[in-house]
């Protein structure tokens, strides 16, 4: 294997690397994210577990923040929470960088 070949399989590993780290810490993010608004939504224990999995799953299976806090929003305004978009947003960025920080002294 050439000197090029060795330096893009290496490209290949990191990319793959950092998408991983990408998908576990949205994926944590939103579990927290669950938690939270399950609290404001007056769910606890068992329920709030379901609440975030459930958060967890649903931007897996359609990915994209705007989904998650889509969701969030929805069930916000079911049950007559008014939180402002930004104070869900800042939330949302609060827990991702929590859960960064999480995932990076996770080995």
């Amino acid at each position: 294997m050439g000197a090029f070949d060795q330096r893009e399989k290496g490209f290949e590993n990191q990319f793959a690397h950092e998408e991983e780290l990408k998908f576990r810490a949205t994926a944590r993010r939103n579990s927290l994210l669950g938690l939270w608004a399950a609290g404001k939504l007056g769910l606890f224990g068992q329920k709030a577990e379901a609440y975030a999995k459930a958060l967890v799953a649903s931007d897996v299976e359609a990915s994209g923040a705007f989904d998650v806090f889509g969701k969030i929003r929805r069930d916000f305004e079911a049950k007559g929470l008014h939180l402002s978009d930004r104070e869900i947003r800042r939330t949302m960025t609060d827990f991702m960088t929590q859960a960064i920080a999480e995932i990076r002294t996770t080995p």
